[in-house]
C-alpha cells in the first residue's frame, strides 16, 4: 500500500475564489517506509486572480507575485501529476492520500486534476488525515491517564508534534517543508510497521 503524502500552497482559502500556487507530495510504502516518488511544483496564476489573494494567507506562506508569476501552468502540473501516478502505480486499493487537512488539499488539487479525469484514472478517493489519527491515540491516551486529551494539546500539525517532542514546521509554510514535516509527524505517530524498531506514539 502506498500514502501520498500531499500538502498544498493557496492564494487564499475560498476554493470558489482562490487558486493553489504549490503543490507537493511524496510517495511512501506505509509499510516498510520506502519513498518511491516525489513531486513539487509552483503553480501559475493570472494577474487577475493574483489580485484575488488573500493577504493574510499569502503572510502565512511567503509567496510574492513574482515567484508566482514565474510558476508553471495548472494545465501542465496536472499533467505531470498524472504522469507521476501512472509511473509510480497509484490506483485506487492500492493508495491512500494522507494529508493535515485533506477536506482543504483535495479540493485545491481538483483545480489540477479535475475530479472526472481522477475517477477515469481509478484514483484513489480515500484522504486520510493526521490530526484524526492523533485525535484517536490522544483519547486513548488521555481516557488511560497516561496522556491529555486532544483538545488540551491542539490538533494542528504543529500542536502535534509539539505533543510528539518534534519540532514544528520550518518556515515559511511551503508545501514540500508542509509535506516532510507531515511525514516526519506521521512516522512517529503511526509508523511504518515493516522497520525494525519502529513504534508509534
Amino acid at each position: 500500500m502506498l500514502g501520498i503524502f500531499l500538502d498544498s500552497e493557496t492564494n487564499g482559502l475560498n476554493p470558489y475564489k482562490h487558486k493553489v500556487i504549490e503543490i507537493a507530495f511524496q510517495i511512501y510504502d506505509v509499510l516498510n517506509g520506502e519513498l518511491k516518488g516525489e513531486f513539487q511544483s509552483v503553480v501559475s496564476v493570472s494577474p487577475e486572480e493574483w489580485q484575488r489573494s488573500d493577504p493574510e494567507s499569502l503572510q502565512v506562506n511567503g509567496f510574492k507575485w513574482d515567484e508566482v508569476k514565474q510558476g508553471v501552468n495548472s494545465a501542465v502540473v496536472g499533467s505531470q501529476i498524472q504522469e507521476c501516478f501512472a509511473k509510480n502505480g497509484i490506483r485506487r486499493g492500492k493508495a491512500v492520500f494522507i494529508c493535515q487537512n485533506p477536506s482543504f488539499d483535495r479540493i485545491y488539487f481538483s483545480q489540477l486534476v479535475d475530479p472526472d479525469v481522477q475517477e477515469r484514472l481509478n484514483w484513489p478517493y480515500h484522504w486520510l488525515d493526521l490530526a484524526s489519527m492523533y485525535w484517536s491515540e490522544a483519547m486513548k491516551k488521555g481516557a488511560m491517564g497516561t496522556g491529555k486529551y486532544p483538545w488540551e494539546t491542539g490538533f494542528s500539525k504543529d500542536k502535534i508534534a509539539v505533543a510528539l517532542q518534534l519540532p514544528t514546521e520550518e518556515q515559511p509554510h511551503r508545501a514540500m517543508n508542509g509535506v516532510r514535516h507531515l511525514v516526519l509527524c506521521y512516522k512517529n505517530l503511526v509508523g511504518f510497521p515493516g522497520i525494525a524498531g519502529m513504534s508509534s506514539g
